[in-house]
């Protein structure tokens, strides 16, 4: 599939055929307040996709959004679309995931985050600071961006983005054994991601694994977070727009030692947001918990918290006018 049909694929509106386009005629799908536009950026020998909201209009520092794993930009629409003032935002899509391709690459890693944030600074930023937002994964890389950058952030929130479990250095053996199995299975096609018939199936599956998701939010953010392709038979097929090699464990054991030594150099305030429903001993079955994550946070020398009510580690999905307002209310 090419860049421009799998574009034309996630448009605001998408395109339904058949059975399921009288469907939709019944329901209605999600429709933004707020305009965005994309573009491609050379970043690192990629071609990253990158979508905006405003207009560079005033002193302001542009709000970059990060989006999570197996996420996309575009999921910040209901952020963007509640927040009650207008203003430049940008959302990337990280490599491999979206309209950003991945440069063939077989494993990922997070210096490669740091590196291409970077990148993308520059060039909308110049050496302006900036306000920086970031979701899960997107809340790991800012936390550690401004921890090797701090001059270049402003303001700095966190929703969800809980880092990783600890890790012996008596694991680092096995951690490595695995990744190489891992590696054998992707090329082996035993890694990819799962396909769906129709948009209404991914849609479906959005809200299985959030079940606070609404209809017309789920049959929106479908047509992004997925594109339609046709199968070796000839029938369409709609895949997630994401790298099967996401999949694929880290080489390198985490280190909370080093994770404490970039939280310790951060010197934007931080706001951390986390969600009513304690996602980290869902996320993590491993023994990590909710307070040991604070113990980390302590770190951080100039940190604010607060809470979502009724929402999960979605939390930008699930009550995106409480977000908007607590990023609006810190940023202010």
């Amino acid at each position: 599939m090419t860049h421009a049909s799998r574009r034309s694929a996630c448009g605001a509106e998408g395109v339904a055929t058949g059975a399921h386009s009288r469907l939709l005629m019944i329901r209605t799908m999600y429709q933004p307040q707020k305009a965005s536009r994309s573009e491609q950026l050379p970043v690192r020998n990629i071609a990253y996709h990158v979508r905006q909201w405003g207009e560079r209009t005033d002193d302001r520092p542009p709000l970059f959004l990060l989006h999570g794993w197996m996420d996309v930009a575009a999921s910040w629409q209901f952020v963007v679309d509640a927040m009650a003032d207008s203003r430049w935002v940008v959302a990337p899509d990280w490599r491999g995931f979206g309209l950003t391709g991945g440069g063939g690459v077989d494993n990922y890693w997070m210096p490669d985050y740091l590196a291409d944030l970077e990148w993308l600074l520059d060039h909308y930023a110049g050496d302006r600071p900036v306000d920086l937002v970031g979701h899960s994964m997107g809340g790991n890389i800012a936390m550690h961006y401004a921890g090797v950058r701090p001059h270049r952030i402003r303001r700095l929130v966190n929703l969800e983005g809980f880092g990783m479990p600890s890790r012996e250095a008596t694991e680092a053996p096995q951690r490595f054994g695995r990744w190489i199995d891992e590696l054998k299975s992707l090329h082996r096609g035993e890694k990819a991601l799962a396909t769906y018939p129709s948009a209404d199936g991914v849609a479906r599956r959005l809200m299985k694994t959030n079940p606070r998701l609404p209809q017309d939010k789920a049959d929106w953010l479908a047509r992004h977070w997925a594109a339609p392709t046709v199968d070796a038979d000839g029938s369409e097929r709609w895949q997630i727009l994401g790298d099967a090699a996401h999949k694929i464990v880290n080489a390198n054991i985490f280190r909370v030692d080093e994770t404490l030594a970039l939280y310790a150099s951060i010197t934007a305030p931080l706001l951390m947001v986390i969600a009513g429903a304690d996602a980290v001993s869902r996320l993590w079955k491993s023994g990590y918990t909710l307070d040991e994550f604070k113990r980390r946070l302590q770190s951080v020398p100039d940190v604010r918290n607060a809470s979502v009510d009724d929402a999960g580690h979605m939390l930008h999905h699930d009550q995106p006018a409480q977000v908007a307002a607590l990023i609006e209310s810190f940023l202010a």
